[in-house]
C-alpha cells in the first residue's frame, strides 16, 4: 500500500490549515502564496531574457562609422561633414549600449546630437537613413505641437507614443530606438534672458524635454496626446534611446555673424586673419549661438553633438535630382512602368527643376512639387491611353509650369 503524502506544501512546509489555498500535484502540494512567489519569479525571469535578447547587439556586426556614412552616401548627396558626424556617435552610441560591465566605474554618455541647417538640406533623410541601417525603431515628431502640462497641446512624454507605434509596442525594442525631434528650433523661448511669464510652448517645452534626452524612466500614453488619472500608461527607460534634433532655426545667421563681426574682411585672431565664408555662416555655429538663439543651458549641454548642413547649391540639387538610390526621378520612372510606360527625361529638364527649386528657396523638398507639377497631366491621362512611351522635353517642361501655380511654392 502506498504511503499517503501529507497534506503540506511542497515548498514553505505549512499545512493545510496554515494557508488560505493547497494546490495538489502528483506528488506533493503547493500553497497559493507559493504559487504566487513562483509566478513572480518566472515573469522576471522571462522578462530578463527579453531585455537581455532586445539589447544582445554583436559589436563585431555593428557597422563602423565609415560603414555608415558609405551607406548615407547611397541616399543622401553631400553633406560630408554632417555624416561623418552621425556616423561617429550613432556608432559610440550603440557602443555604449553593447558596453560590458567593468571593473573601472567609467560610464559612457548619451551622444544625442543636434543638426542645424537651412530646410531641405536634408535632416530627416539622414536620420531616417540611419535608422533604416541599423533598423532600429524610428519616430519622427514635431517639437511645435508639445506644450507643457495642462495646456492645449500634446505632453511632452507623447514623444515616445510614436515609437511605441513603430514597434508595435516591444517596449524593450523601444528602449534602444532612434527618435527624430523636428523643429526644434520653435520652441525657443522669445528671448535671451528667463521668461518671467509662462513659456508653455516654449522654455516650458524644453524644461520637460530634459529627462527624456538625459535618461530616465517615464509613464508614456499608449494613444498620445494628454494624460488623465484613469488611463493606464507605458513605463519607459529613455536611457538608451538616441535622440536626434534638427531645425532650420532662422535668423541664427545674424547672431553667427555679429559674433565674427562680418561687417570687416574677416576675423581676428592671435596672428592671423581667418576669411569668412558669409553664404555659409552656419558652418561656424557653437552652442553659444544656440543660447543666444533661445534654447536653455540645459538642454544644449544634453545635445553635445552639434553638426551643420551646408546650403545646397546648382550642382547638389542637381545630383539629388537623378543620383540617389530614391531619386526623385527613378521614382518617377518606376511609377510609369508599373503601367507599362517607359518614361525618359531630357538633361535640360533637370536644369530647369532645379533653376526653379533655387528661385523658390525650397532647398532639395522643392524637387518633388516642382517635378510633381510637370508629370500631373501625363500621370493623369497616359495610364487610360494606348501609347507606352513619355518623353519629357524641357518645352513639355515648361509649358506644364506655366499651368501650375507655382506661386504657392514660393517662400519669403
Amino acid at each position: 500500500m502506498a504511503k499517503r503524502i501529507e497534506d503540506k506544501c511542497s515548498f514553505c512546509g505549512r499545512s493545510r490549515n496554515e494557508v488560505n489555498l493547497l494546490i495538489s500535484g502528483i506528488n506533493g502540494y503547493i500553497c497559493d502564496e507559493c504559487a504566487e512567489q513562483a509566478k513572480l519569479i518566472v515573469d522576471e525571469a522571462f522578462k530578463q531574457a527579453k531585455a537581455k535578447s532586445a539589447n544582445d547587439i554583436d559589436l563585431k556586426k555593428l557597422p563602423k562609422p565609415r560603414e555608415i556614412k558609405e551607406f548615407l552616401d547611397g541616399y543622401v548627396i553631400g553633406q560630408d561633414e554632417a555624416k561623418r558626424s552621425l556616423s561617429v556617435a550613432v556608432y559610440n552610441h550603440y557602443k555604449r549600449i553593447m558596453q560590458p560591465k567593468s571593473e573601472d566605474d567609467v560610464e559612457i554618455e548619451k551622444s544625442n546630437i543636434i543638426m542645424v541647417g537651412r530646410t531641405g538640406t536634408g535632416k530627416t533623410l539622414l536620420a531616417k537613413t540611419i535608422a533604416r541601417m541599423l533598423n532600429v525603431p524610428f519616430a519622427i515628431v514635431d517639437a511645435t505641437v508639445l506644450t507643457e502640462a495642462g495646456y492645449v497641446g500634446e505632453d511632452i512624454e507623447s514623444i515616445l507614443t510614436r515609437l511605441l507605434q513603430a514597434c508595435d509596442y516591444d517596449v524593450n525594442k523601444a528602449e534602444r530606438g532612434i527618435v527624430f525631434i523636428d523643429e526644434i528650433d520653435k520652441i525657443a523661448r522669445k528671448g535671451d534672458n528667463p521668461s518671467i511669464t509662462r513659456d508653455v510652448s516654449g522654455e516650458g517645452v524644453q524644461q520637460g524635454l530634459l529627462k527624456l534626452l538625459e535618461g530616465s524612466k517615464v509613464g508614456v500614453p499608449p494613444q498620445g496626446g494628454r494624460k488623465h488619472p484613469e488611463q493606464k500608461l507605458i513605463e519607459v527607460d529613455t536611457t538608451n534611446i538616441l535622440f536626434i534634433c534638427g531645425g532650420a532655426f532662422d535668423g541664427i545667421e545674424q547672431k553667427i555673424g555679429a559674433r565674427l563681426n562680418t561687417r570687416s574682411v574677416g576675423f581676428a585672431t592671435d596672428d592671423k586673419k581667418v576669411e569668412v565664408d558669409r553664404n555659409n555662416l552656419l558652418q561656424y555655429i557653437t552652442p553659444a549661438d544656440l543660447k543666444k538663439f533661445g534654447l536653455i543651458p540645459e538642454i544644449i549641454g544634453r545635445l553635445p553633438i552639434l553638426t551643420s548642413l551646408q546650403p545646397l547649391d546648382a550642382d547638389a540639387l542637381l545630383r539629388i535630382l537623378t543620383e540617389p538610390k530614391n531619386a526623385i526621378t527613378k521614382q518617377y520612372i518606376k511609377l510609369f512602368k508599373m503601367d507599362g510606360i517607359n518614361l525618359t527625361i531630357d538633361e535640360e529638364v533637370y536644369k530647369l527643376i532645379v533653376d526653379k527649386a533655387i528661385e523658390f528657396k525650397l532647398g532639395a523638398r522643392g524637387l518633388r512639387s516642382i517635378t510633381e507639377s510637370i508629370m500631373m497631366d501625363a500621370m493623369y491621362n497616359m495610364p487610360s491611353e494606348k501609347s507606352k512611351n513619355l518623353h519629357i522635353t524641357a518645352d513639355y517642361a515648361r509649358e506644364q509650369l506655366a499651368k501650375a501655380n507655382l506661386e504657392r511654392l514660393q517662400t519669403a
